[in-house]
């Protein structure tokens, strides 16, 4: 891989992930029905934390292509896009949506003396239905123009 390629995948992770996280945090703290600033930031700051740090050890890019490829999918084709961004998705997602829901788990169990009634599973699933579904649609969009302002940036 040359240089500019590993330049364009680790800039890719740093858009996708604070995009990713923004709108993760910003979704999992409505759709809990306990929305506060604080909490959200947090959640933010967390969640772009463990996205960026995806983006720079997994290889999603080289990942997706390779999928795609031995799937037989044209780069640019609505197949490879819908598979790609299934892919993607299905890498930072889980592990963002897990983080957040423990740490609002945990904070919700601290603030009531251990006394609230949650379950961490229906709420981790919950979220994860809810975040899969935004975290697929948001890739789906953004990661090809994304992928074309780098490439124009770095292959002018």
């Amino acid at each position: 891989m040359n240089d500019n390629m590993r330049v364009i995948g680790r800039k890719m992770g740093i858009r996708m992930g604070i995009l990713m996280s923004f709108c993760l945090a910003l979704t999992g703290t409505l759709s809990s029905g306990h929305f506060t600033p604080v909490g959200f930031i947090f959640s933010f700051i967390v969640s772009a934390i463990i996205s960026i740090l995806i983006g720079f050890v997994v290889p999603v890019g080289k990942i997706t292509g390779d999928a795609c490829r031995k799937a037989g999918f044209k780069q640019g084709t609505i197949k490879e896009r819908l598979l790609s961004s299934l892919i993607s998705n299905l890498i930072y997602t889980p592990l963002m949506t897990f983080v957040m829901i423990l740490l609002a788990y945990t904070m919700a169990m601290k603030q009531s003396g251990g006394m609230a009634q949650l379950s961490f599973l229906p709420m981790f699933l919950h979220s994860l239905v809810i975040c899969f579904i935004v975290g697929y649609v948001l890739i789906f969009i953004f990661q090809p123009l994304f992928m074309k302002q780098l490439l124009k940036k770095y292959h002018s």
